[in-house]
């Protein structure tokens, strides 16, 4: 995005990133007196769910890049300014680069976190925890700045306390796995410094030791695995995890520390919905989405969730109470060379079969090329990962904080079924079921689970 500033030359803007703000640069993809076309990605962004690439809104010569790696930056941010084409073709020599504006220094109050990258909402919080999230484990030599941080405690009035810190304090807790909401500053306004962050990781050390091998005393009661030198048993090669995995890895051991979770497992027939889907696909002509049978699964689970109102809720982090949701909004977990990610289809409740097709496919492109926006990770009703191009027979999926399930499917196939007379062959598909036992009883799942069999079983139920 670009605002015109004079007639030569324009602002390059951070277009609008969703309810992100202060998000870290990692990457300065163009430089000072480079020409890029329209699209090209000029600088590469990552929140606490994903990367993203800023692409140029217009042609033209970089004139001036007034950031750096590291600096943090939310929506309407000036980044740069550049000379479009038609201005660039008329300058008959070089011109200096003008002066780029102060950039601001980022504010200090980071914004609450998310839920995990696999999806967060925006509309609750996941429940508090003491868990460390050393998202930002490697870096450049540049400081980073600070990023989302999770509040211990989800206070009732307005005044809830978040870490108050400068980003060279936030990157060295970053880096030695500190949580910085569980620290109390002891700086100006309650500011917290390094010897606090220091103090803080000395504490922590002390109580698993005085306590190593007992589970539940002391901070965490989990002993630490112990450091192993690989290379006396042969080669080996060092490679550090992504950005995303690393996320991902430190919110999926905060779901599996604070979810009771139980999977409750069955099989569908999909005979006759596979059967009809082929028959769309050869009605279908060349250019036109492709149908996957993820598309009727969609379906079939959000007519599942009007069923079951509690599953589609998010518990208060006091666990006092749900938040049931009007809203069918369904995330897919995609697979990309990144690490996995989840975008979230809005009110599959209102869309076809052929509009699901055509929006899967170009948000599973978006999602491997780093194009997704964060608010297109957020808000999700419930999670449905499939395996079902991969194989397997069934797995124990992860709930994605603050849902409260999640759908497993793996590859189908054909079985015998008895009829009450005969066997007949019946294309089967894996199911699995994973709940918060908090919220969901097993009763309840199986009940869920047994509907949704039979949604997918016949789509003629999902126009019910």
């Amino acid at each position: 995005m670009s605002t015109q500033t004079d007639n030569t030359v324009i602002d390059i803007v951070v277009p609008d990133i969703g309810d992100s703000e202060n998000v870290e640069i990692i990457e300065i993809l163009v430089s000072v007196g480079d020409q890029v076309m329209l699209e090209d990605s000029l600088v590469t962004l990552e929140s606490d769910k994903a990367s993203m690439e800023i692409p140029a809104s217009d042609a033209g010569l970089i004139e001036s890049i007034s950031v750096n790696v590291g600096d943090t930056v939310s929506t309407g941010d000036v980044i740069g300014t550049m000379k479009p084409v038609a201005a660039a073709a008329k300058a008959s020599e070089p011109e200096a680069a003008p002066a780029a504006e102060p950039k601001q220094e980022a504010a200090a109050e980071p914004a609450a976190a998310s839920a995990p990258s696999a999806n967060k909402s925006t509309t609750s919080q996941p429940a508090p925890t003491a868990v460390a999230t050393p998202t930002q484990a490697t870096g450049g030599d540049a400081a980073k700045t600070a990023q989302k941080s999770s509040p211990t405690e989800h206070l009732k009035d307005e005044n809830m306390r978040l870490a108050h810190a400068s980003p060279g304090v936030r990157r060295y807790a970053r880096e030695h796995g500190a949580d910085l909401s569980l620290i109390k500053g002891s700086g100006p306004k309650e500011r917290i410094l390094k010897t606090d962050v220091i103090a803080f990781i000395k504490n922590a050390m002390e109580s698993i030791g005085s306590n190593y091998g007992a589970p539940g005393a002391g901070t965490s009661g989990i002993p630490a695995l112990p450091e192993i030198d690989f290379s006396k048993f042969g080669e080996v090669e060092r490679v550090e995890l992504g950005r995303i995995n690393k996320i991902s890895a430190s919110n999926l051991h905060r779901a599996w520390l604070n979810i009771p979770l139980v999977t409750h497992h069955d099989e569908a027939d999909i005979t006759d919905v596979e059967a009809f889907r082929k028959e769309l696909k050869a009605d279908q002509k060349e250019g036109d989405p492709k149908i996957t049978g993820l598309a009727f699964h969609m379906k079939a689970l959000v007519h599942t969730l009007k069923a079951f109102p509690k599953v589609n809720s998010s518990l208060t982090p006091d666990g006092q109470a749900l938040f049931y949701k009007k809203y069918f909004h369904i995330g897919i977990a995609v697979d990309t060379p990144n690490g996995l990610v989840v975008p979230v289809f809005r009110d599959v409740d209102k869309k076809s079969i052929t509009e699901l097709a055509a929006e899967m496919a170009d948000m599973s492109q978006r999602a491997r090329n780093k194009k997704l926006k964060p608010d297109e990770m957020q808000g999700a009703s419930m999670t449905i990962s499939s395996l079902g191009g991969i194989g397997g027979s069934a797995f124990t999926p992860l709930v994605n904080p603050p849902e409260v399930a999640i759908l497993g499917i793996t590859r189908a196939r054909m079985q015998p079924v008895w009829n009450g007379t005969e066997f007949i062959p019946r294309l089967m598909c894996p199911l699995d079921l994973s709940y918060d036992h908090k919220v969901v009883d097993g009763a309840d799942a199986a009940r869920f689970l047994k509907y949704y069999c039979n949604a997918i079983k016949d789509v003629r139920r999902l126009l019910l």
